[in-house]
């Protein structure tokens, strides 16, 4: 019987620690902010309408889904800041920044919608104005949400801010925090689901009853 019972114990185990680490889930479909460093992106720590960029800057702008910054898609293209502002000569009080628009992938758009080809424009902008200024002098209409997040660069999409789409992992919600400027994700996200906690409890429930049932043979 007690070895029965330890049969019984790992086998009901295996099923709760193996869906320990599915869930649900979603990804989120935005507007990701990048810088380039010289040939690679990197995710931008700060939102649009906080960064300042300098004369000579790369920046990117890419539309998908994905669920925090660790997997989001990078802007596509190669192109530097000589090859985007090469008919756009510097003047004196205003800076150049290179922006590279990668509006994605069909299976990333909303329904009904078509992503637009990438493009890439200098801009021309004041020596202390925003990404989202420099943004708003070449690739208009932007849309935002109420919390400041970028909804739309040059009208795309036409709706739809943020929004959760099914996926096979769970979401992390401090992805669109870190993208409005704020300095870390939140934390609220990271921690384990509720049906871990209850799949623990079930597991150490099986374990007492194995335990007493040795007590009880011996």
């Amino acid at each position: 019987m007690t070895r029965r019972m330890v049969v019984l114990f790992l086998a009901a185990l295996l099923p709760l620690t193996a869906g320990a680490g599915r869930a649900e889930a979603a990804g989120y479909r935005y507007w990701s902010f990048w810088e380039r460093d010289g040939g690679s992106w990197t995710y931008a720590t700060q939102g649009p309408s906080t960064a300042r960029p300098a004369d000579g800057d790369v920046q990117g702008f890419r539309f998908s889904v994905s669920e925090d910054s660790a997997d989001a898609a990078r802007p596509r293209g190669t192109a530097g800041f000589d090859a985007v502002c090469a008919k756009t000569p510097a003047k004196d009080g205003t800076k150049r920044v290179a922006l590279v628009l990668d509006f994605g992938t069909p299976a990333d758009a909303p329904s009904g919608e078509t992503p637009p080809a990438g493009r890439t424009a200098c801009a021309r902008v004041p020596e202390d104005a925003t990404t989202a200024e420099a943004l708003a002098s070449v690739a208009g209409p932007l849309r935002y949400g109420s919390d400041a997040l970028l909804c739309a660069i040059a009208g795309y999409p036409a709706k739809g801010c943020g929004e959760r789409v099914p996926g096979d992992r769970e979401p992390v919600p401090g992805k669109q925090e870190r993208q409005r400027g704020d300095s870390a994700p939140d934390s609220s996200g990271g921690g384990p689901s509720l049906g871990l906690f209850a799949g623990i409890a079930a597991v150490a429930a099986l374990g007492a009853a194995a335990a007493w049932q040795v007590r009880r043979r011996g």
